[in-house]
């Protein structure tokens, strides 16, 4: 297949570098794409969605996949659609369940899918008065999207009053923090699940867990993820039908009756409190850095399945997962999370152990290219994958990759994957 990837991130590059796995053959397109990705397939820099479309009738795409959030909220799957495109992804519609945490909350409650006690509102008064009845920590989110980075955790009150404040004024988040959520703080632990699905029928993945914090020990502040791992031992067959009972069926039906039938990667945010799973966001794509350990684990073909659940066919087709784990370590820039950094360039060693060639590989994300050398020029740069048949074996591996990438500024957590050792 002719198959466009949008986006320019590790997410991005481990769909491609999963679909080039497969045994068949594949011409990739990436828009924007990054520097790594041109090793990979074809670099475009068409911005307007209309005339990326054309490119794709013109060029003959069978499928477009689509990584991050901020086209889909944009509409471009309803584009693709209105051209006879083969896309993967929700419309503008459905993606409102990513695209505004207001509209997100008030769909939970009105189908009944367990959640936070909350309030969505844009006073100040009324924020602070729901914030005086919960204890604390708080939690205080921006209604749009923010780069994963729009959820204060508030340790007091006053600190809670304040991210309320600054949201609400403009200051921390622009527009996105016009309209808040301030609900209460759920104590248990916390799970990423995907559903894959085609508005009918849906597949759901091994539950995944991520790491937000900066700092080892679940330190400093969040950021768009640190790591993660899959399958988790934190999940039984009981807890994964619950969630399919409870939160992605109710999701799917609810979503038909609001007339924006849900197609593509429900993103699940769950906190598991006493055994019983509570959601606490959706998102409407893959999570990153989740993707980078999900795409590994797959045998069967991920072209299929993506292919499959874009033209409501999911029904027809069984996805299979090898029984190995796998963990991803990522490594940021100096500055990450809190501003850009010099473009360094990447230095890699060569690979002479066996274990390290068969069991690891690099998903790049912050990266450029110039004169064949790559350079470290984003906040998250790349993530090291290691699989192994325990979640040890996956993450010692992951690290010794890690060990083998050079670049100024270097960051990486050393305890990615603590809660399952």
């Amino acid at each position: 297949m002719k198959i466009l990837i949008l986006g320019a991130g590790g997410r991005e590059y481990s769909i491609a570098r999963a679909i080039l796995n497969e045994k068949q053959e594949h011409e990739l397109f990436f828009m924007p794409g990054n520097g790594a990705t041109k090793i990979l397939g074809t670099n475009l820099d068409i911005k307007d969605y209309n005339l990326l479309a054309d490119f794709a009738k013109d060029e003959k795409i069978d499928l477009t996949i689509v990584g991050p959030e901020a086209p889909l909220v944009d509409g471009v799957v309803d584009i693709f659609k209105a051209k006879d495109l083969t896309i993967f992804g929700p419309s503008k519609e459905a993606a409102q369940l990513e695209g505004s945490k207001v509209y997100m909350k008030n769909f939970l409650a009105k189908y009944e899918i367990p959640t936070a006690a909350y309030i969505e509102t844009d006073s100040i008064e009324d924020a602070f008065k729901f914030t005086d009845t919960l204890s604390t920590p708080i939690v205080v989110k921006a209604d749009g999207l923010c780069g994963g980075k729009g959820v204060i955790i508030a340790q007091t009150h006053d600190e809670a009053k304040v991210a309320i404040s600054e949201m609400l004024s403009g200051k921390s988040f622009g527009d996105a923090g016009l309209k808040v959520i301030v609900e209460e703080f759920l104590d248990g632990y916390e799970l990423s699940m995907f559903a894959i699905c085609d508005g009918d029928d849906y597949i759901l993945l091994p539950a995944a867990q991520d790491h937000k914090r900066l700092l080892d020990g679940d330190e400093g502040p969040n950021t768009g993820g640190m790591g993660a791992y899959a399958p988790t031992p934190l999940v039984d067959e009981e807890l994964y039908q619950k969630v399919r009972d409870r939160v992605i069926v109710p999701t799917l039906d609810g979503m038909k009756k609001e007339e924006a039938p849900f197609e593509g990667v429900l993103f699940i945010g769950i906190m598991v409190v006493n055994g019983e799973p509570i959601t606490l966001e959706f998102n409407v794509r893959f999570g990153d850095p989740e993707c980078e350990i999900l795409m590994p684990l797959m045998t069967s073909s991920v072209s299929d399945m993506f292919y499959k659940a874009a033209t409501n066919k999911l029904s027809e087709i069984k996805v299979e997962f090898s029984s190995q784990y796998a963990v991803g370590v990522v490594m940021a820039s100096g500055n990450y999370p809190y501003g850009s950094s010099t473009p360094a360039e990447i230095i890699l060693d060569d690979v002479k152990h066996q274990e390290i060639e068969d069991f690891t590989h690099i998903s790049y994300a912050g990266v450029s290219e110039q004169d064949g050398k790559l350079y470290a020029d984003g906040g998250r740069v790349l993530v090291c994958v290691g699989l192994g048949d325990s979640i040890k074996q996956a993450r010692d591996r992951a690290y010794l990759r890690c060990g083998q990438v050079h670049y100024m500024g270097k960051k990486i957590r050393t305890d990615i994957a603590y809660q399952a050792l």
